[in-house]
């Protein structure tokens, strides 16, 4: 790992849905162990509306959240690198483990479709935490 705590990077295309429900889980659910970012290829404007109030049914609020362009120096920072739909657009650099995980994008969807996301998001970064230690 890269410090004295590991580094995770989530990335989708907008970081407007699922990159940023993934890194909300996991800064809640590590409580400061993690080392949480995410980012997009293609940043939207805000994060998707729906997605805010599907994590807010769970107690997190990520209503203040801003979309965040995708850089170099963030991969490199990090120990893990999460994809979600990026594509080619995900820099790829030696020694950092990559997980490709496969979801719906919640972007046009409805609450009943984002919680079922935001479900399979919770259950895999309870899984990544177990295996970060």
């Amino acid at each position: 790992m890269t410090g004295e705590r590991p580094s995770v990077l989530f990335v989708c295309v907008h970081n407007a849905g699922r990159s940023q429900m993934a890194a909300a889980f996991l800064t809640h659910l590590s409580q400061g162990r993690v080392e949480v970012r995410s980012a997009g290829s293609a940043p939207a404007d805000a994060v998707n509306p729906v997605v805010v109030d599907a994590m807010r049914e769970v107690g997190i609020d990520i209503g203040a959240e801003v979309p965040k362009v995708l850089s170099t120096d963030a991969v490199v920072a990090s120990d893990v690198v999460i994809t979600m739909g990026c594509g080619d657009a995900c820099p790829i650099f030696p020694g950092k483990r990559y997980l490709d995980w496969a979801l719906d994008d919640p972007a046009g969807q409805g609450l009943d479709a984002v919680r079922l996301v935001r479900d399979d998001i919770e259950r895999r970064v309870r899984g990544l935490l177990g295996e970060l230690g």
